[in-house]
């Protein structure tokens, strides 16, 4: 998940999606698949586990991936949005399209699982040495989505339809200056020759317990919009700051009055939204005041007035904060282009709902709350009816709330998410393709 430091989802928050009489039965295919496929899924994991590579960077990822593709008998296109591979699977009878995605990326966090196929990957990112994991669960997904490849291919002759498989790059973001993930696999034509009537994902989610499965129709997860701004001030020495103008005092002051764009200036009651700074500099001795501050952060929202409106607010917030303490400030407010809001097609969800009750069980299939978090799958879900869902990754007897997230270094992943996830997207598709 792009630029995300994953909400915890407090069990006492979530609740049971009601069973209904049309819940669909479990397929002893999907079973049968899950089986065999176990170890073979499991290993794949680990290799990509082992081996991660960074948003847009991707190379050796894509081609272990196509390179399996190939193996059962399929014929991958490859460099979409630069190290993206799509397969498309052909089915022995007529029946609709549907596509299946997964995000192939990791992150610049250096691994603290202790794990034995633990990433040793460094890298440079924005100037400095870090390690590459694959802590929001990507591997996972990878790992998932070959293995249903290989579960459709063995049962082709007699499947409905057509299926397309979709190995994304750059969830996470592409590098400053660069150009990636799901807006770019589209504008690139992935729907030009083969439109699906449906699209379906996942997400690996330390926040719930293996086993578990979450998922509510309409928005989901939060629109994403990165801002920066930059207070100038006048350098003047720390000991007698009357000399200058200070642009730390300011831009603290800023941070401060920020927070009543959402508190205080946005409908809350309407729906939620954050402003959050995650990055502030200025200065590089302590007895010199500096010429500049310049801070980053994020804004979720689910609304699109709400987000024009505390675009323009946050804005008009900085420049008169700064103006109070004769600063200036320079304001990217949104700096590029966020992801949408990630909505999930109401009737398409409940269509599915009695598929992914057959693959969790009933009482393992929840509805959570609004997630602030961000998704590149929104991209798809405005282009044609989608469906994304969670499945819980932290393992029995360690309590979700308290789990080390998503991005976290610890982030650690129980492998039985794994068939979860396989059964849980083998049965969606199977139950699409055939009509249920």
């Amino acid at each position: 998940m792009r630029q995300l430091l994953l909400p915890v989802l407090l069990a006492s928050l979530l609740t049971p999606v009601a069973a209904t009489a049309q819940d669909a039965s479990g397929r002893p295919e999907v079973g049968a698949a899950a089986e065999r496929l176990r170890e073979e899924v499991v290993a794949l994991r680990r290799h990509f586990h082992q081996f991660p590579e960074l948003s847009n960077r991707e190379v050796e990822t894509s081609a272990k991936v196509a390179e399996h593709l190939r193996a059962l008998g399929l014929e991958p296109r490859t460099g979409i949005a630069h190290h993206g591979v799509v397969a498309i699977i052909k089915g022995g009878r007529p029946g609709p399209r549907v596509a299946l995605r997964a995000d192939m990326d990791a992150l610049p966090v250096t691994e603290r699982t202790g794990l034995p196929f633990a990433s040793e990957v460094t890298t440079t990112f924005n100037g400095q040495e870090t390690g590459v994991m694959h802590a929001c669960g990507h591997d996972a997904h990878t790992a998932i989505l070959l293995g249903v490849a290989d579960a459709l291919v063995a049962m082709r002759d007699e499947l409905p339809g057509e299926v397309m498989l979709v190995f994304q790059p750059a969830e996470e973001g592409a590098p400053p200056g660069e150009e990636g993930g799901a807006s770019l696999m589209l504008e690139e034509g992935l729907f030009a020759d083969f439109r699906p009537e449906a699209m379906f994902g996942l997400h690996v989610f330390s926040s719930l317990p293996v086993g578990t499965i979450a998922v509510r129709g309409g928005p989901l997860m939060a629109a994403s919009d990165r801002f920066t701004i930059t207070v100038q001030g006048r350098q003047t020495h720390g000991s007698r700051p009357w000399g200058g103008v200070d642009p730390i005092v300011a831009a603290a002051d800023l941070v401060g009055s920020a927070q009543t764009v959402v508190s205080r200036r946005s409908d809350l009651a309407h729906q939620p939204a954050v402003v959050s700074f995650g990055e502030f500099h200025g200065g590089i001795r302590y007895n010199i005041i500096p010429d500049q501050v310049e801070m980053a952060g994020t804004i979720r929202t689910f609304d699109e007035g709400m987000r024009s409106k505390i675009h323009a607010d946050l804005d008009n917030v900085a420049r008169h904060v700064a103006a109070a303490h004769g600063a200036t400030v320079t304001t990217e407010i949104p700096a590029g282009t966020g992801n949408p809001v990630t909505v999930n097609d109401p009737d398409l969800t409940a269509r599915m709902l009695p598929s992914l009750r057959a693959a969790a069980g009933v009482e393992n299939v929840i509805e959570p709350p609004l997630q602030m978090g961000a998704e590149d799958f929104a991209y798809y879900a405005r282009e044609v009816p989608s469906m994304f869902f969670f499945v819980g990754a932290t393992s029995e007897g360690i309590d979700p709330a308290t789990a080390p997230s998503n991005h976290s270094p610890e982030f650690l992943l129980d492998e039985a998410s794994l068939d979860v996830g396989l059964r849980a997207m083998l049965q969606v598709t199977l139950d699409y393709l055939e009509g249920h």
